[in-house]
């Protein structure tokens, strides 16, 4: 899931170069043009009158375009202005992003213009209470379930959506992760483990992430910065953090009408 400021079509080509570059970097290139030369080069071979080849040839091709149509990294609709989604295909998407970010850290390289945050996608349920409860209740278990245990935080962001409380979803999912494993304590300021929680339209997206905080949040503008310049952000690098935020469990957020209040 990836967010920009405005230019959602340049943001899908900045996309495909950056993943396309570090996934073929950590899984190899992609090898369709082989497989498609591979059947064309098979169907030669038959003799174009015979019905049986041609027949095999059509099939071929059927079969060569619905291959072509899974890449790797694919583009779809993603519900929600200013934000991309690009499905993969046979990749671990958190562990080739925190590649990218922690290349980009380490190198101070600016690779990307319009793009500026990244975030791993590795599960979706229905954005409701009662789906996101039972769908995390397995999904978390690989960083949080006894033996497993770490320090974590929880970020939730929702677009287009009104019905899900962010205080009610940290919460109940703080819970899940303290059922697995009461070992497992909250962090804010330097966690293990940060589990994102973004929700667009009815659609929840989850992942759990290593870095957060080393790699400002996961944007890619802010993390080629020196430390520095990380002092003196950017707030036009900015605009999707300030909106993504950090609730502890248990707590609620005041107002602003109540933070003036208490000023008074």
């Amino acid at each position: 899931l990836i967010t920009c400021n405005m230019n959602e079509r340049k943001c899908v080509g900045e996309a495909y170069s950056l993943l396309g570059e570090y996934g073929d970097l950590l899984y190899g290139p992609e090898q369709f043009s082989d497989h498609e030369e591979r059947l064309s080069g098979s169907d030669r071979e038959e003799d174009e009158d015979d019905a049986e080849a041609a027949l095999k040839k059509e099939v071929g091709q059927i079969r060569a375009c619905t291959e072509q149509k899974l890449r790797r990294f694919q583009s779809v609709e993603s519900g929600a202005n200013n934000v991309v989604f690009i499905r993969t295909q046979g990749i671990e998407p958190e562990n080739l992003v925190h590649h990218i970010l922690k290349d980009m850290h380490t190198t101070k390289k600016k690779k990307t213009r319009v793009i500026l945050r990244m975030l791993p996608i590795s599960g979706t349920c229905k954005a409701f209470m009662e789906d996101m409860k039972k769908y995390t209740e397995t999904f978390f278990e690989p960083w949080f379930k006894a033996p497993n245990k770490g320090t974590f935080q929880i970020v939730y962001k929702a677009r287009n959506n009104s019905h899900m409380s962010r205080e009610e979803v940290i919460k109940e999912l703080a819970g899940i992760v303290g059922s697995l494993n009461p070992e497992n304590k909250v962090d804010l300021n330097n966690p293990q483990y940060t589990v994102v929680v973004e929700i667009i339209k009815t659609v929840c997206c989850l992942s759990v992430v290593r870095d957060y905080v080393l790699f400002r949040k996961y944007n890619l503008q802010e993390v080629v910065k020196s430390n520095k310049e990380g002092t003196q952000q950017n707030p036009s690098s900015l605009t999707e953090e300030q909106n993504s935020n950090v609730v502890k469990p248990g707590t609620e957020e005041k107002s602003s009408k109540e933070v003036n209040q208490e000023n008074k």
